[in-house]
């Protein structure tokens, strides 16, 4: 049983108990047992953080299903091996050298010093920005729900933002408040530091700490604060531009609305894709060239250590960084004056390439068991569930049920990760001491 193994077989346990609990009778509004494959597609579409779903969440599921669900989308976007840890913390347990492992591999950390700490503090964070999103969102919720519904509605759509999820209780998910400023302020900033990552967070804090206090001494930002932050803000800018562009003028998304309503539409737009799954239009009535930009904001994706899915961030930047290399003349790569290991590059390349062919698979299989869907429309179903976006043009409850089986899988490897798949199905590599003759080869 290796780390990597100990990982996927955790997150798949709580997907088949988060399937149980679902069919049950308590779990559904009328009473009845559930559905086997509405249970088991919405617990997957919890744990991995998705937010895809085959029926409507706040009408089908009853308070005590929609409670399964939250507490499914909390332990998915901690991570099986954090919540985890936070639980046995709670039960008073020690922990090994073989736990701190696991921890670091699923957190992706370098070094194992303060692992623990790091588990609490991501508890931490995670409280604070999930009770302060609810707290802040009830204002909106309340004089329509009064405040009994509206506790509910504010606590379950902050947890889901933050964890990047996309679940909503609303039959149009967030079409209702599309102008609505403080949903189109407070869910995207929930999103954007859930799936930033909890270091770049702790960073950022410890920043404006130091600043506040007045300290001497000055902080230094790591690589990966600068290149999360900056190719985040990158692709946000970008993301709204585009879209605005696009969409401004198709009547049946942006077309109706004014100037600053457009602005307003198009930021969030730009923001969801990064792993959320909210909407506040229909992606069905989307231009082709608005649901390709949304792709491949939503293969991209978040941050390593957030709650988000994609190749990420950090991938992406490598690979900028690689091309300007080859066209530099150089044979180092580097970004803001450091130079990446050559084990980063290679990791890189590895997600990538496994990306691309999850994808492939998932959209090949799916358009052979549902070809009337239509290819963008299956490519942009395929991406969300392994992005676990859980963005959709509305064509997810009408899959069959192979189509729905192949998106159940494509979100489980989109959320434990592609390598670490591979880890645990090939197992951990054996070291070897042999080293082959270099041999040139025509590229490009």
């Amino acid at each position: 049983m290796t780390v990597a193994r100990t990982i996927c077989l955790g997150f798949m346990a709580v997907i088949l108990v988060g399937t149980l609990l679902l069919m049950l009778p308590i779990s559904i509004a009328d009473s009845a047992w559930g559905d086997l494959t509405t249970a088991l597609f919405t617990s997957t579409s919890a744990v991995c953080v998705t937010g895809l779903v085959v029926v409507d969440t706040g009408t089908y599921f009853s308070f005590v299903g929609q409670l399964f669900i939250a507490l499914l989308i909390q332990i998915g976007g901690l991570g099986y091996m954090t919540a985890n840890t936070f639980l046995l913390l709670l039960l008073g347990r020690r922990f090994g050298l073989r736990e701190k492992i696991a921890i670091q591999q699923s957190l992706d950390r370098q070094g194992m010093s303060g692992v623990l700490q790091l588990v609490q503090s991501i508890i931490a964070v995670t409280l604070v920005f999930e009770l302060t999103g609810a707290l802040l969102m009830l204002p909106v919720f309340s004089p329509q729900y009064g405040l009994e519904r509206a506790i509910w509605l504010s606590l379950f759509h902050s947890i889901s933002a933050f964890n990047n999820a996309g679940f909503g209780l609303f039959p149009d998910n967030l079409i209702s408040y599309a102008t609505s400023i403080p949903i189109n302020l407070i869910v995207p900033i929930l999103i954007i530091f859930g799936g930033i990552g909890y270091q770049v967070t702790m960073e950022m804090y410890l920043w404006l700490r130091d600043r506040l206090l007045r300290s001497r001494e000055r902080a230094v930002f790591t690589l990966n604060f600068k290149i999360a932050v900056r190719t985040t803000l990158f692709l946000l800018v970008i993301g709204t531009i585009a879209l605005f562009c696009i969409e401004y003028d198709n009547p049946q998304t942006f077309g109706s609305f004014n100037f600053r309503e457009k602005l307003l539409l198009a930021w969030f737009q730009s923001v969801v894709p990064r792993t959320a799954g909210f909407n506040s239009i229909d992606y069905g009535k989307m231009s082709d060239a608005g649901l390709f930009v949304t792709i491949v904001l939503m293969f991209i994706g978040a941050s390593p250590g957030g709650t988000g899915g994609g190749i990420k961030t950090t991938t992406l930047r490598i690979f900028s960084s690689c091309t300007a290399t080859v066209l530099q003349g150089k044979e180092e790569v580097l970004c803001y004056q450091r130079q990446i290991p050559m084990t980063l590059v290679i990791k890189a390349i590895g997600v990538m390439f496994g990306s691309v062919i999850t994808v492939a698979m998932s959209t090949t299989l799916i358009a052979l068991s549902d070809p009337q869907m239509g290819f963008i429309k299956i490519l942009f179903e395929a991406v969300s569930a392994f992005a676990t976006v859980g963005l959709s043009t509305g064509i997810t409850a009408s899959l069959s049920t192979f189509g729905k089986l192949v998106l159940i899988l494509t979100m489980y490897v989109g959320r434990v990760g592609v390598l670490l798949l591979m880890s645990a199905v090939l197992g951990d590599p054996k070291p070897t001491t042999l080293n082959y003759p270099e041999e040139n080869l025509l590229v490009g």
